[in-house]
């Protein structure tokens, strides 16, 4: 019986935070969980793709939007299930056996979200993610995503849009389940924008999406 999982990652000039990921996979591969490594590029000028080719990864290449390159990364998996993973966000110990675990479900899962800082920001901002998870079954990208790829197909999988392309996808998903292990993922962003402004930044772009706005004028806002 082969390996149950396609990992799917998109990258662009990910090449500092990637050897990180790949390196907290290393366990689902010797538990023979992992079918194959998939990486979804979208034009990297670094070393990325020395990166995945030394990482004997698939390499799907086009535009760099996320919606599409995990669209086409997820198009090219052969695994029974997806597990999709930002290229920043680095899965906890331990989180091989806890992912077997919860194969035979059959349901979609995300991760506990959690920094590499510490702090009441970092605490603020992954206490939400648990909250808006668990109460409202909505777990971001950089959650990770553990899904059969008959669901993902169903769901019609992820939309080719620049942003809140995980929030369709998962909004089209039925229950997603939170799992009792950690997606470590980098606080960069947060630590130079301020823990608090982009935190309600984020909050004020997912209602702006819900509420019916354009996701190409929300992925421009949002870059600004």
């Amino acid at each position: 019986m082969s390996a149950p999982i396609s990992i799917v990652i998109p990258t662009l000039n990910a090449g500092q935070v990637l050897p990180g990921t790949l390196h907290a996979l290393m366990e689902g591969l010797h538990s023979g969980l992992i079918r194959e490594l998939i990486i979804t590029d979208g034009g990297s000028e670094d070393y990325t793709l020395k990166l995945a080719e030394a990482a004997g990864a698939a390499v799907v290449s086009g535009p760099s939007s996320r919606g599409g390159q995990l669209r086409r990364g997820c198009a090219a998996a052969k695994g029974e299930w997806l597990l999709i993973l930002h290229a920043d966000t680095q899965l906890q110990e331990g989180w091989s056996d806890i992912v077997a675990d919860h194969l035979p479900s059959g349901r979609p899962a995300a991760f506990r979200l959690r920094f590499r800082a510490s702090g009441l920001g970092a605490g603020w901002v992954a206490g939400w993610a648990y909250l808006r998870s668990r109460l409202f079954g909505l777990p971001y990208g950089d959650q990770g995503l553990l899904v059969r790829r008959a669901d993902y197909d169903a769901a019609g999988g992820y939309p080719d849009q620049p942003l809140m392309e995980d929030v369709a996808l998962i909004r089209a998903l039925s229950g997603v389940t939170l799992l009792r292990a950690d997606a470590v993922t980098s606080a960069e962003r947060y630590i130079r924008q301020g823990w608090f402004r982009r935190g309600a930044r984020n909050l004020w772009t997912l209602m702006r999406y819900f509420l019916g706005a354009d996701p190409e004028r929300l992925a421009q806002a949002y870059r600004r």
